[in-house]
């Protein structure tokens, strides 16, 4: 697995922190596309899980859509992110079994931090991940 430090723009990393803070009750999510490595674009999905306090589960229809829109705009997929608003930055049990998509980062903001936003940012392969070092700004 991939261990470098990956540097996350100002505008990505201040929509993901405002994304999550709209909804406090539930895990946001959704997709992130960069061009030439870079994170571009974020893409907000729906959060169709049962129980969207604790897990997320990406609506399959804006999922294949976003990366429709990627693909149209000439990006790559980039990440998978979305939201713990009562658990630390960590990935869950859950979110280790659910990652099909190893190639890509997972970012997880949590809410769980009196006062701080935190993100942090994984590469997820077989239900191991290995966190990766995030520049944000």
């Amino acid at each position: 697995m991939q261990t470098s430090e990956i540097h996350i723009p100002r505008k990505i990393t201040n929509q993901l922190l405002h994304l999550a803070q709209l909804s406090p009750e539930a895990e946001v999510c959704g997709l992130i596309g960069s061009l030439n490595g870079i994170p571009n674009h974020c893409y907000p999905v729906d959060n169709s899980a049962d129980h969207p306090e604790n897990r997320f589960l990406l609506d399959p229809k804006q999922q294949i859509a976003a990366m429709g829109q990627m693909r149209e705009n000439g990006e790559e997929l980039f990440a998978i992110y979305h939201s713990h608003p009562t658990a630390p930055a960590f990935p869950s049990k859950i979110d280790l079994k659910m990652a099909n998509y190893p190639e890509a980062l997972n970012l997880i903001i949590s809410l769980n931090t009196k006062g701080v936003l935190e993100m942090r940012g994984f590469r997820i392969a077989e239900q191991k991940a290995e966190e990766v070092p995030l520049i944000l700004g």
